[in-house]
């Protein structure tokens, strides 16, 4: 067996469409107009490298596809990225510590 994620499934984006026309055309029409937002405040090149930080903390594959080809189209280098995963590194690791806080607390409460 090959791949469980693989790049070929996005062609399966038309079986939604068929399947779930509004949910899945109101997800691409969000999903556009706020990642592919070519007019907004935030550049094109930071809009995507947000969205490759987000998805490498939620370890989407295809996110981190689409996001990478986004950000170096955008004209991201091998450094930025570089950086960008050693802070999504540290963040994710950050609220790993934060639950784990969350967690000291809910024990010395279930002493009391």
């Amino acid at each position: 067996m090959g791949n469980y994620q693989s790049r070929d499934d996005f062609k399966y984006l038309t079986s939604l469409l068929k399947y779930a026309p509004n949910e899945t055309q109101a997800f691409i029409d969000f999903d556009h107009q706020t990642i592919k937002r070519t007019n907004g405040v935030i550049p094109t090149k930071t809009r995507e490298l947000i969205a490759l930080a987000i998805a490498l903390t939620t370890q989407c594959a295809y996110c981190i596809d689409v996001h990478v080809k986004g950000a170096k189209k955008a004209g991201a280098n091998s450094e930025e990225l570089a950086e960008l995963i050693a802070i999504s590194a540290s963040v994710r690791a950050g609220a790993t510590m934060a639950h784990g806080l969350l967690a000291m607390r809910l024990s010395e409460q279930a002493h009391s």
